[in-house]
């Protein structure tokens, strides 16, 4: 958004704020900031405290610098974790992030933000899907629709909900489609840069090719999901835990529908009536230390899987986090039906 449409002031008359109160259009609540003549923040002015302002004189050409809350929340900038659960406890709904000068650096609509993540991200999407083919002949699967938009642009706004303003998206089939597509990502207020693959590199080659993340963490994750995981849980589990990956699960469970035995050569010492077995599956989130990045060879075929098998030999710590939501892997014609579906109800 255009920070100069919450901006106004100190001078400004009450009429003039209204005015430009009702001219705001892309914050999810009627607020505007108050600064000087140097551009350092003062206050906050809602139509609430115009309303309290109105309802004591009735004065329409009070300046708005008399009127605003002094008192108002707000951030310093910094880099790394802003917990927004303690802004929310307070009921704030947008949180200014200022400079030590207290001017304006951007704001948070934390109605719209779920979370502010210190991390860059890469999604894969360079694959054919040939399994969704005839649908995939000319469109690349993650460009194909998902409601009122493709599959991918699901997952590049909800990892903008997370506060992710760098994205890698790493392209092959048809990538010149997802790329006329997004651009540079100006148009979502984000950066995104695309990772081109001459030879197929498999799910994690790609990271290789980057020259640099500026995130001590990085995020990785497959583009034809379709997925409510919470990004933020996945990454404070990474992070309480001390751990070098953390790797999104799904629960998969197997109902046996006959009578298990255990044994003991050929004696069975005890049974199972249909029991059922959980299991927790990879489901092609991840985020990892940026150090792990140097252990994947340059340019080559290399899966996350292997990265994931050496750090477990080389005694890394590797954990899992189940997603609690909902989950496709949208791999399989059925897949894709099933998310066309379900996207409808949500």
């Amino acid at each position: 958004m255009n920070q100069k449409n919450i901006l106004i002031n100190e001078k400004k008359t009450i009429k003039e704020a209204l005015i430009k109160l009702n001219s705001i259009r892309d914050v999810s609540r009627l607020i505007l900031f108050v600064e000087d003549g140097n551009k350092k923040l003062l206050g906050s002015l809602t139509d609430g405290d115009i309303r309290r302002s109105l309802a004591k004189d009735g004065d329409l050409q009070k300046t708005v610098g008399d009127i605003c809350n002094k008192n108002f929340v707000f951030e310093y900038e910094k880099d790394g974790f802003l917990d927004l659960k303690l802004f929310r406890k307070k009921d704030i709904k947008i949180l200014p992030i200022v400079d030590s000068e207290m001017k304006l650096l951007r704001i948070i609509d934390l109605d719209r933000t779920k979370s502010i993540l210190p991390l860059e991200c890469m999604i894969m999407a360079g694959g054919r899907g040939k399994r969704l083919s005839p649908l995939t002949d000319k469109v690349p699967k993650p460009m194909l629709p998902l409601g009122d938009k493709p599959i991918i642009e699901h997952n590049i706004d909800r990892l903008i909900s997370f506060g992710i303003k760098k994205i890698y998206i790493s392209v092959k089939y048809l990538g010149e489609q997802i790329q006329e597509y997004f651009g540079d990502g100006s148009s979502k207020g984000i950066s995104i840069e695309y990772i081109w693959e001459d030879e197929p590199l498999g799910t994690a080659g790609a990271l290789s090719l980057v020259d640099e993340f500026k995130t001590d963490k990085v995020l990785l994750m497959n583009s034809d999901l379709f997925t409510d995981v919470d990004f933020e849980d996945l990454f404070l589990d990474l992070v309480n835990n001390d751990a070098d990956m953390a790797v999104a699960s799904m629960e998969y469970k197997i109902d046996v529908p006959y009578a298990v035995f255990e044994t003991e050569e050929d004696k069975v010492i005890d049974f199972k009536e249909k029991p059922s077995y959980v299991y927790h599956s990879n489901a092609g989130i991840y985020i990892l230390k940026k150090k792990l990045i140097d252990k994947i060879p340059k340019n080559e075929f290399y899966d996350i899987t292997e990265l994931m098998e050496n750090l477990v030999k080389e005694g890394g710590k590797l954990i899992h986090n189940p997603i609690l939501g909902y989950w496709i892997d949208i791999g399989k014609p059925v897949d894709y039906k099933q998310a066309q579906e379900f996207v409808k109800h949500i």
